[in-house]
């Protein structure tokens, strides 16, 4: 039986139980938690798409260790070349595993070698509980190397959360190790 991703561990054992009681939480599931993590990019050259599409998506298949799904156009926007039905961007949903250990080289590998970096916006929350962190380049990713790069994308990571407000998911993310800056904390729902 292989063995779960360390940072699972410690929320199972350590956070949780933390969580449960600075909440007044009795019953444990009623603890947040994080359900998934949805890692996705925009795709906007118009004249290299399909070369730009492959990098991408191997990329990201690299960062996640799994296969990117597209992301279609709803609607046709004139103004902007683009189709309804066309490809726009690629995105990576992680559950279980994955997401965890994904969290784990985000806290400790990622983040702290950006450089001057400290912390992220703790105003990021959508007053739902869920958190979306951006990144101006992928290149901060370890798996990452700079001659195998066509061209510096963006990419913007959201962390779902169980959580009921913002509060409580600043809570767990902090337990969890993501590092907000000291800067003003906006008002919590």
């Amino acid at each position: 039986m292989k063995q779960s991703p360390r940072l699972q561990l410690r929320y199972e054992q350590q956070i949780r139980p933390a969580l449960a009681k600075e909440l007044g939480l009795n019953n444990v599931m009623a603890v947040p938690k994080v359900n998934k993590v949805v890692i996705n990019t925009g795709i906007a050259e118009d004249q290299y798409q399909d070369k730009a599409l492959e990098s991408m998506r191997a990329q990201l298949g690299l960062i996640t260790g799994q296969k990117p799904a597209d992301a279609m156009a709803k609607k046709s926007i004139a103004e902007f070349k683009i189709r309804a039905g066309q490809v726009i961007g690629l995105k990576v949903t992680l559950r279980g595993k994955r997401m965890y250990q994904f969290l784990d080289k985000l806290v400790s590998v990622v983040l702290p070698q950006i450089k001057d970096f400290s912390g992220v916006n703790p105003n990021s929350f959508d007053g739902k509980g869920n958190y979306t962190l951006g990144f101006r380049e992928q290149i901060v990713f370890p798996e990452l190397t700079y001659d195998t790069i066509d061209k510096i994308r963006s990419l913007e990571i959201t962390l779902v959360t169980s959580a009921k407000t913002d509060g409580e998911a600043r809570q767990l993310l902090q337990a969890l190790g993501v590092p907000f800056s000291k800067e003003s904390h906006g008002q919590e729902k």
